[in-house]
């Protein structure tokens, strides 16, 4: 309910040397030494060579750091005026996959540009996140507690999500709910609302179920039984348990995964290689992950309570909260806490698309961070 933490204010933008010298490098390490485990696991995952999954790994985790060092350096109001253009292109790209974008793996989610192959659904977690940040720092706090406050947010939602999940793309329409609803909460729309969302929620589940594909019902039925299909839907979650538990307390050491060199483990290289590197690693070097991730995450929701302006807390909020949920439902999904869903371990999994999109996320948070005593107002 604008419950932030007071700062002053300041009209001035810092310079680009006080920019640099409000760089937080501890931050930048944490997610240098978490990039730098994802390149080792990847070359690991490929029997001990670069190719080819680490090198292509490395040039697009150099390239991240590129946009995420210059996402820093920008003025954080730059991201609100053009929030809602960001949104508005983003949509845009996600109804071109809708009309013709390039298929794989079954789910039509992105579109070809040659040397990549762009997905539009995770550009949208930051133009959401951004858009939203906007609307509610130029709103009062009377029309965010009425009814009519709060459509045009629940549309900018919604919308998006629909498209993301006729990929058909569960996972990651949940991500952008899931990240919008921590934002509506940041702000202070009553319980009460999530209550009747929730409720709402409940009653339509039997119709949801339905309209589910097959496969996606399959995950849910696996997650509650994996043993019903050991060999088709359950073979992945199965062969994930054997790893993890494989791997003991110490591991059994770099390069000498039996499930995973074996190819016992499915998509070692993407949504499953969190179980591999537990493997070759143990609990210990599991835990290493997950406490950096945890101090990754404290510091990016600490960065948001330190700045002094509403786009800037609700900004560093959202896309906090989306870096979250990567990894939540990432290691959730792997130790059979949660169905399948094919969300990436960011920074360590595989990906183009992820790996720019949340290195982007970073650089707007450490931008929110340097800016965090300017005043924006309302527009």
């Amino acid at each position: 309910m604008y419950k932030f933490y007071e700062t002053s204010f300041k009209n001035q933008p810092p310079t680009f040397r006080e920019k640099l010298q409000n760089l937080s490098m501890a931050y930048i390490l944490i997610i240098l030494i978490l990039a730098s485990l994802g390149v080792v696991m990847l070359y690991s995952a490929a029997n001990g060579s670069w190719h080819p999954w680490a090198l292509q790994q490395l040039l697009r985790f150099g390239l991240g750091l590129c946009v995420m060092l210059t996402l820093a350096l920008i003025d954080v109001r730059f991201f609100m005026r053009y929030a809602y253009v960001f949104y508005f292109v983003t949509l845009g790209l996600l109804i071109a996959v809708e009309i013709g974008g390039h298929i794989g793996m079954g789910a039509q989610r992105w579109i070809n540009l040659g040397f990549i192959k762009l997905q539009p659904s995770e550009l949208m977690k930051i133009a959401l996140v951004l858009a939203l940040a906007r609307y509610f720092h130029s709103s009062s706090l009377q029309n965010i507690e009425s009814i009519k406050g709060i459509i045009a947010p629940i549309l900018m939602v919604m919308f998006p999500a629909f498209l993301v999940l006729t990929q058909p793309d569960l996972g990651t329409a949940l991500m952008l709910i899931f990240t919008a609803g921590a934002m509506f909460f940041a702000i202070g729309v009553q319980l009460w609302k999530f209550g009747i969302v929730l409720l709402g929620g409940l009653i339509s589940l039997p119709i949801v179920w339905k309209l589910l594909h097959e496969y996606q019902q399959n995950r849910v039925l696996t997650f509650l039984n994996p043993e019903r299909d050991p060999l088709g839907a359950g073979y992945h979650i199965i062969q994930s348990k054997i790893a993890l538990g494989a791997g003991g307390m110490f591991g059994k050491g770099f390069l000498k995964g039996t499930q995973s060199h074996l190819n016992f483990l499915p998509e070692k290289h993407t949504d499953f290689i969190f179980t591999m590197l537990s493997e070759e690693f143990g609990m210990i070097g599991a835990v290493f992950v997950v406490l950096l991730n945890v101090l990754l995450i404290a510091y990016s929701f600490g960065f948001a309570l330190r700045s002094a302006n509403y786009f800037g807390k609700l900004a560093a909020i959202g896309l906090a909260t989306n870096y979250f949920l990567y990894v939540m439902i990432n290691i959730s999904m792997v130790l059979g806490l949660i169905p399948v869903v094919g969300v990436p371990l960011p920074l360590i999994s595989y990906g183009g698309t992820v790996i720019l999109s949340v290195m982007a996320g970073f650089g707007i948070i450490l931008s929110v961070n340097i800016n965090r005593n300017i005043n924006i107002g309302k527009e």
